[in-house]
């Protein structure tokens, strides 16, 4: 038997609403993760968001938000410490910012209880987990997916 198109909305309809049940779920062990670091949600983005060196529009455009709103991100991991802002050698007007090591510390303690919060909501037997893994992965175009965790 085939479902019918109002019957296909309606599992549609769940599994949004499913979606952003589980999202919110992750949403919530990152930002307790942010907060055992002393750090808000976005700058906690940002810092696990960062690996090596990055340009500010890169930044950015991984968080997808205005390049003005990353200078206010920008300057309170750099107040913190966490951070640095270093001249491009071939264009001294663009801002690479890099890690400091207390910076590289606390992305891998933010990653480490991240994924530990990522583990209670994927609490699965095994083979559960790698069907789930494999049918989101044919959602997402191209391949294209992070290892950073949710992006609040």
């Amino acid at each position: 038997m085939h479902a019918t198109s109002d019957d296909r909305r309606a599992i549609s309809r769940e599994l949004v609403e499913l979606v952003f049940q589980v999202t919110g779920r992750l949403r919530e062990g990152f930002t307790r993760a942010a907060a055992d670091l002393e750090l808000p949600p976005a700058q906690a983005q940002a810092l696990v968001s960062l690996q090596g060196s990055a340009r500010m529009r890169d930044l950015a455009e991984i968080l997808a938000c205005d390049a003005s709103n990353v200078t206010g991100i920008v300057d309170g991991l750099e107040q913190r410490g966490l951070l640095t802002r270093q001249p491009d050698p071939a264009d001294r007007r663009v801002k690479h910012l890099v890690l400091t090591e207390e910076g590289e510390r606390r992305r891998a303690a933010l990653l480490a209880q991240n994924a530990q919060a990522a583990d209670e909501v994927f609490d699965l037997p095994e083979r559960d987990q790698l069907a789930l893994r494999d049918l989101l992965k044919t959602l997402v175009p191209d391949g294209r997916h992070g290892s950073c965790g949710p992006r609040p």
